[in-house]
């Protein structure tokens, strides 16, 4: 018998793969477009293309649209490979849309955090990525809690962004977990939005503004994403992101296998190199993503302008996506009302 060495057991598995994905006619991803789609494509698309000798066609389709059109397909799925950033993989898995991954299918399982992996038992693929939320500042501030965005100090300084922004939802719902609020009662939220507008605090609605609006020092400290801080800080503002002391809520990305395609092993192992640490480092590097995998390994500067490490990584706070997307129109009338008043 003969005895293969892990490398090449690994070269015998990618081989068979090749050719099966020769004998198929396309392998069709979606991705988010822009700067993320030209990022993936460089991270994932195109390496997984030359080890797999496959041609990957890429459909832009953004969440809600990629649920909707996986919907549309389900009895002729066009999909083998799925990204959501919204939640939608909790609705897809239980519509049976997607094909369940075990742990022994992917060979980076065990390298990621458990928050990345516990919607996996229930046919959600893992999250390789997450877009923080948290505290940009100018570094005059030096924020350290969610609590510092109701200093008498900051007052007028203060921005957050507008619910029909993502991150003005994850906003409200963090100042309402601090505030001893629920997801079926977020009134402690909009109390605190209704302080911070008391307070002199802006209300902004699209990156942008907050760009605008650090420029012309009409703020110092904002709740908002912490890959925009890299932004800011590409066009040359001091602006330093802070992960609160309470945690940060995020928008988790995921990569999921669909089920009913020919190809679902050829999916897993592009799922497989997503999560892998050099991939997940290379997303922390491009677009400043916090990586799930927990082998990565970042420089300081960038360890610092990302979650990172264990203990960062435990501080990370995910909402009920299934209660997010059900109650969001709700919460929108209540956030204008509170608003208005």
């Amino acid at each position: 018998m003969t005895h293969l060495s892990k490398g090449a057991l690994v070269a015998v598995a990618a081989s068979l793969l090749a050719g099966t994905a020769m004998a198929q006619e396309t392998f069709v991803i979606n991705s988010f477009g822009g700067a993320y789609e030209e990022a993936h494509r460089r991270l994932v698309i195109e390496p997984f293309e030359q080890m797999y000798n496959v041609e990957v066609e890429v459909v832009t389709a953004y969440s809600a649209d990629a649920l909707a059109q996986l919907r549309a397909q389900a009895e002729n799925p066009q999909f083998d490979v799925i990204h959501f950033s919204g939640g939608q993989e909790v609705t897809a898995a239980a519509e049976g849309l997607l094909a369940p991954i075990t742990p022994d299918q992917l060979s980076n399982y065990s390298q990621l955090y458990p928050f990345a992996v516990e919607g996996l038992e229930q046919g959600q693929g893992p999250v390789y990525s997450v877009a923080v939320l948290g505290l940009l500042s100018d570094g005059e501030a030096a924020p350290t809690s969610w609590n510092d965005l109701f200093s008498a100090s900051n007052g007028e300084d203060v921005a957050i962004a507008d619910i029909t922004n993502t991150y003005g939802l994850l906003t409200l719902l963090m100042l309402n977990q601090v505030r001893g609020g629920t997801l079926d009662d977020i009134q402690p939220g909009l109390d605190a939005v209704t302080e911070l507008l008391d307070n002199g605090a802006q209300i902004l609605s699209s990156s942008p503004e907050f760009q605008q609006a650090f420029a012309q020092d009409a703020t110092s400290l904002a709740a908002y994403a912490q890959d925009y801080a890299y932004t800011l800080q590409q066009a040359g503002l001091p602006i330093d992101f802070v992960q609160p002391a309470e945690g940060s809520p995020g928008i988790y990305i995921t990569a999921n296998v669909v089920a009913g395609r020919p190809n679902e092993e050829l999916a897993r192992a592009f799922v497989d190199l997503s999560i892998s640490a050099a991939v997940q480092a290379g997303w922390a590097e491009a677009l400043r993503y916090s990586p799930t995998n927990s082998t990565v390994e970042l420089p300081v500067d960038l360890a610092g302008q990302v979650v990172y490490g264990d203990e960062a990584a435990a501080n990370l706070v995910r909402f009920d996506p299934v209660v997010v997307n059900a109650q969001r129109s709700d919460w929108t009338d209540d956030w204008n009302r509170a608003i208005a008043q």
